[in-house]
């Protein structure tokens, strides 16, 4: 199985990085420099693809420790399939990182620097300095918001093996012409147990938000306990309610805190949290209308992206709120949570009731749009629309294609481009296709997973 190992200096999120793409804390994470001084190795899946995943012990000299913990590390890189560089972008590149990043191009092997800590405009900026390093592949990420994460796994994917979807032998004028509308392009999934399932919601934010009085004001009962003290829900609290034929299981989690603030069983609570998420469908993220919006709803709202549910936005506590300040409140939003701006934003009064009732249909086409199979030839005319709009640019010279796309999945959305230079599609690019597809097609509230592959492993490039 093929390795992907992430490499850089102490404390710069390595092992932070490894428990996001792992999807469980793993690794110990602390601001100690060298908390890591072995490896760790799981096994992980990026999308549909298997690998093993590596997080090294920092590089660095300073004693004899320190230099075995390098040594290791560099060893490790050489028999590594996938290396990312992992740099802290609060700081300006130095002598040490320059040498690492020399070092680490003379592998000659697919290399990727993630610049981490990217959490404003002016670290933005200061990012660009890293490009004196001569690295072609750089993503701006922050583990801690949960940001980049998407564009790193688009990185790694390609350099990845898998079986690859049948080859049709077919170019993408010659597939539209005779695609069949009949046949099953997703893979071994039973439509039918989506659509009868139930809907599995997950109540999260911060404490003190209103999440136990929204889940009481939508199954209208006082079923979650109600109090000013903060933390007071640390059990997941499960209540069933029927809607339209449909079931829906909500989950009030436990209202989440800054990590120095949580005591006792809140750290229970807090993985209890995460395992709510990873059997949910959809998460209402609840904010405090009256309160500024902070780095840890950031965090908190990551939670929805890393597990890839639908998500609705919901602003508590708009009792005393003019209408008139939601749009610009919506703004400030739509700055802070740039990688959820594909999901609504309510505004209601849990307390009151207010708007509550909004929510219910807002679930169901979000879990419809979730769970959909978008009609294929619709799609690929979209994908060549957008290509003949804004062509896709070239590698070198050579001319990038794509042959078609096919959805391998749902819950949410998967599609794969088939290509002729998957690795040529640029991350951009690649957003851009994604928001022509949410042109098109109804897919409020859910992610879209676009995966670029080649139709197949062993057919050389023309």
């Amino acid at each position: 199985m093929q390795k992907i190992i992430i490499i850089g200096r102490p404390n710069v999120g390595k092992s932070s990085l490894f428990n996001r793409l792992a999807r469980q804390r793993i690794a110990i994470t602390s601001d100690i420099s060298g908390t890591t001084r072995d490896t760790n190795k799981t096994q992980i899946e990026i999308y549909d693809k298997n690998c093993i995943l590596v997080d090294s012990g920092g590089l660095d000299d300073t004693s004899e420790l320190f230099r075995n913990v390098q040594k290791k590390s560099l060893d490790e890189a050489k028999s590594a399939d996938v290396i990312i560089f992992m740099v802290d972008g609060k700081m300006m590149p130095d002598e040490i990182d320059r040498k690492i990043a020399y070092s680490l191009l003379s592998l000659k092997k697919p290399l990727c620097l993630a610049i981490n800590k990217i959490d404003s405009q002016k670290d933005e900026m200061r990012s660009l300095e890293f490009k004196e390093f001569g690295i072609k592949n750089m993503i701006s990420i922050s583990v801690s918001h949960n940001t980049g994460i998407n564009d790193l796994k688009d990185f790694i994917y390609p350099h990845l093996k898998s079986e690859i979807l049948p080859d049709s032998g077919e170019y993408f004028e010659d597939f539209l012409e005779n695609f069949d509308e009949n046949s099953n392009i997703i893979n071994e999934i039973d439509e039918t147990n989506f659509q009868k399932k139930n809907i599995n919601v997950g109540i999260i934010g911060r404490v003190n938000v209103g999440k136990s009085s929204l889940l009481n004001a939508l199954v209208k009962d006082n079923r979650s306990v109600v109090s000013s003290v903060a933390g007071t829900t640390i059990d997941p609290v499960n209540e069933s309610f029927f809607y339209e034929g449909r079931v829906f299981e909500f989950v009030d989690t436990a209202g989440i805190r800054k990590r120095s603030k949580i005591e006792g069983i809140e750290k229970f609570a807090l993985n209890r949290t995460q395992k709510v998420l990873e059997n949910s469908d959809i998460a209402l993220l609840v904010l405090d209308a009256n309160e500024g919006f902070n780095e840890l709803d950031e965090r908190i709202a990551g939670l929805a992206s890393k597990f890839e549910l639908g998500v609705i936005i919901v602003l508590n506590k708009w009792e005393n709120r003019a209408e008139k300040d939601f749009d610009e409140i919506c703004k400030d939003l739509r700055d802070r949570f740039k990688f959820l701006s594909y999901a609504p934003i309510i505004s209601i009064s849990a307390l009151q009731g207010k708007r509550v009732n909004k929510i219910y249909p807002l679930i169901l086409e979000i879990y419809q749009n979730f769970t959909q199979k978008l009609k294929t030839s619709h799609l690929n005319e979209v994908i060549k629309q957008a290509t003949i709009n804004h062509p896709i640019p070239s590698q070198k010279g050579k001319v990038v294609k794509i042959y078609y796309a096919a959805q391998f999945g749902f819950a949410p959305p998967k599609i794969a481009l088939i290509m002729n230079r998957p690795k040529a599609l640029h991350f951009s690019y690649k957003r851009y296709l994604i928001n022509s597809i949410r042109k098109e097609f109804n897919l409020t509230g859910v992610p879209v997973m676009l995966i670029a592959r080649k139709r197949g492993e062993n057919e050389e490039e023309k």
